[in-house]
This record gives structure tokens, C-alpha cells and sequence, in this order.
């Protein structure tokens, strides 16, 4: 009986974490100077909820390694369609933000996560907040708007791959 008990308790703890969705601006942040690392993103949202949908936004120029990649790691991979412009490939913002819209509607999500170092989405942020979500933005230096911090209720700052080694080597001296 105590054993069914502890159980129900798990899925009654479960079901009332808090439900995310992550949306991650892919022009913005993978980029090979950076080397971010997708499982620790979720691995850090996963201290404050369940992480029920992820996805990563790309411009139609993304190569397939790259596509296959973020789908190995559990995101979905999200493909705009663009122009290109003076070697400049299109960017994404506008389906990050209508998918990241869509979620703020959705009575099934409290959290809205967003990984970009892009102002852009600052009317995202108040319109969650507005509808009574959290915000969380999750960017990396440089070029992290300081509005999308101030805005968020939650910011989760990246470390680039040579910012984690250097950490690693700080750690063993």
C-alpha cells in the first residue's frame, strides 16, 4: 500500500511541473564559434519543468548534417523558407514567433523558452507575460540583447565550447 502510495505521489508531482516550450533561434546560435550544446539547454530547462516541445528553427540553407544533428538530439527542426541577400542568409524570427505565439495560447504550457540573442522578440516576451506565462531567454555573449534579459523572468546565460574548457582547466588547477 505505502508503495502505490509513493507512486501516485511521482505522478501527481509530475503532472504538476511546470510544461515548456523551447524554441531556439538557430541562425542566432549555431554557429561553429559558438559550439553550443543542445543537451545541456535542455538539461538546464529541465530544473524548472518538463520540456514538452523543442524545437530549432533553420533557414533553408541549413545543411542536412546539421538537420539530422538536431533532430539525433530530441528538437524538432523547423526549416523557413527565405530570401538570400548579399551572402546573408534569410533569418527565421518570424516562424520562432508565430510557433512561440502559438504556445503562449496554448493553456497546456506555463513556460516559454526562448534561445536567441535577438531584440527582435521582445513583443513575444510581453505578450507572454501578458497572458500570464513565464519567459525565459536563454543566449549567449556577444550580442545578447540586454532587453530580452531585463524582460525575462529568467535568463540562462550559454558558455561557448572554449569558455567550458577553459572552466574544465580552471577546475582541475
Amino acid at each position: 500500500m505505502i508503495f502505490l502510495l509513493k507512486n501516485i505521489k511521482k505522478i501527481i508531482n509530475k503532472s504538476q511541473k511546470p510544461k515548456i516550450a523551447l524554441f531556439l533561434d538557430g541562425p542566432n546560435l549555431l554557429r561553429k564559434e559558438f559550439e553550443i550544446d543542445l543537451n545541456q539547454i535542455r538539461k538546464d530547462l529541465e530544473a524548472y519543468g518538463s520540456v514538452r516541445e523543442s524545437k530549432v528553427f533553420l533557414n533553408q540553407f541549413a545543411p542536412d548534417k546539421l538537420i539530422e544533428a538536431i533532430a539525433n538530439h530530441g528538437f524538432e527542426p523547423v526549416i523557413g523558407v527565405g530570401e538570400k541577400k548579399d551572402d546573408i542568409t534569410s533569418d527565421v524570427d518570424v516562424y520562432v514567433a508565430t510557433a512561440a505565439v502559438s504556445a503562449i495560447y496554448n493553456p497546456h504550457i506555463n513556460i516559454i523558452a526562448l534561445a536567441t540573442r535577438d531584440a527582435d522578440f521582445l513583443p513575444v516576451i510581453q505578450l507572454a507575460k501578458k497572458m500570464g506565462k513565464q519567459v525565459f531567454v536563454i543566449g549567449l555573449e556577444p550580442g545578447f540583447s540586454k532587453s530580452l534579459q531585463h524582460a525575462a523572468d529568467k535568463v540562462i546565460i550559454l558558455k561557448t565550447k572554449d569558455q567550458r574548457k577553459k572552466d574544465k582547466k580552471s577546475q582541475y588547477n
